[in-house]
């Protein structure tokens, strides 16, 4: 991998400078790339905006800023977008500094301003030496997500046409306008595209490497499409919205939503029975457990101590299984009757079993 210091002055920098909205942004001469179609857009405050320009004013030096070398030659900002941004609109015209546009300063003060010198890394390798080096730069502080970094290293017409779907904030985005309620994470910061690509990509197979199989794919139409079949699947099985839906793990239960046999009407009763269950401590494991049917995703309450110690006191230390001794250390809390029967975690139900009984009864 190939790491290049230059230094870009502000004149470079703003050089062909346009931004077209949804068309993205972009400067030096149209080769670099400072704001790609879709991706999350912080905006500066007035006060840090006025800041970059007083740096550049004073000849002190910006933070070094971060460029990828695209795969056609071209390069995309990987961290400064918003300095760079800033320092492009006032020599623009788009605003302006202690009540003066850049048109209004003398000539010098704009050559100054023109002249300045950004120091810029420029980094050009294969995806992987690429991405380890974001992720080395990408420590300090809240900078890029996981998925903002593939997308640089992926760069590609496939990447941008997913943005489309993903990227853009709040009700703009296709993806947050039909998934917010199912999905964590915010769209602008690409959470939706990386868990959109996590329910289509093959077992096994990593975020990574489903990108760079797509990357130069014309369009991320199916993509979209697996989420959206997804989304309408959860809908159509459990129609009945409840909060603990949001983050649940849908595209890993596709296969399972997919089956037609599935009764919403017979879901729901069994959704509204478990919600009100006080030995369900995860709410969230109730839709998996349904449709999968493990005990364990929904974290059935244990018994406490105090319930332990006078079962294994009343059973003088016998296991109820084995009929062997044990110290307390080695047993665990059992139900006597079987949660998925019906049986509470009350001192009642409560047995005191060796662990390799209790893992043998657990198992069958």
């Amino acid at each position: 991998m190939e790491i290049e210091l230059k230094r870009i002055t502000v004149r470079d920098l703003v050089e062909d400078y346009h931004d077209d909205g949804e068309g993205g942004v972009r400067g030096f001469g149209g080769k670099l790339d400072i704001r790609p179609p879709f991706q999350r857009e912080f905006v500066y405050k007035d006060k840090q905006r006025d800041a970059v320009i007083e740096t550049i004013n004073k000849d002190f030096p910006l933070n070094v800023m971060y460029w990828a070398v695209r795969h056609d030659g071209t390069y995309e900002v990987i961290d400064g977008q918003q300095r760079t941004i800033s320092a492009a609109q006032y020599v623009v015209g788009d605003y302006s500094l202690d009540g003066r546009y850049f048109h209004n300063l003398q000539d010098d003060e704009q050559e100054r301003i023109l002249d300045y010198q950004l120091q810029v890394y420029v980094c050009e390798g294969n995806a992987s030496e690429k991405l380890d080096w974001f992720r080395i730069i990408n420590i300090a502080g809240e900078r890029l997500t996981g998925q903002e970094l593939r997308n640089a290293v992926y760069a590609g017409p496939w990447v941008s046409d997913a943005k489309r779907y993903f990227s853009r904030k709040g009700a703009a985005c296709p993806a947050y306008a039909i998934g917010n309620q199912y999905l964590n994470g915010r769209a602008e910061r690409q959470e939706f595209l990386e868990t959109a690509i996590h329910w289509i990509k093959d077992e096994g197979q990593t975020i990574e490497e489903y990108m760079a199989a797509h990357q130069h794919d014309k369009t991320a139409t199916a993509l979209w499409s697996h989420f959206q079949a997804v989304i309408n699947r959860v809908k159509a099985v459990f129609p009945n919205y409840r909060k603990p839906m949001k983050g649940v793990d849908w595209g890993g239960l596709y296969e399972q939503l997919k089956d037609e046999s599935l009764d919403p009407e017979e879901l729901e009763a069994d959704v509204a029975r478990l919600i009100v269950d006080d030995d369900v401590t995860k709410q969230a494991g109730i839709f998996p457990y349904i449709l999968t049917g493990e005990e364990k995703l929904l974290n059935i309450r244990a018994f406490s101590d105090a319930m332990k110690l006078s079962a294994y006191e009343s059973q003088g230390g016998i296991c109820k299984l084995c009929e062997k001794a044990f110290e307390i250390s080695d047993m665990e809390g059992d139900h006597i009757t079987p949660w998925v029967e019906g049986g509470k975690t009350i001192a009642e139900n409560c047995q005191m079993l060796c662990k390799d009984c209790n893992r043998t009864k657990s198992n069958k």
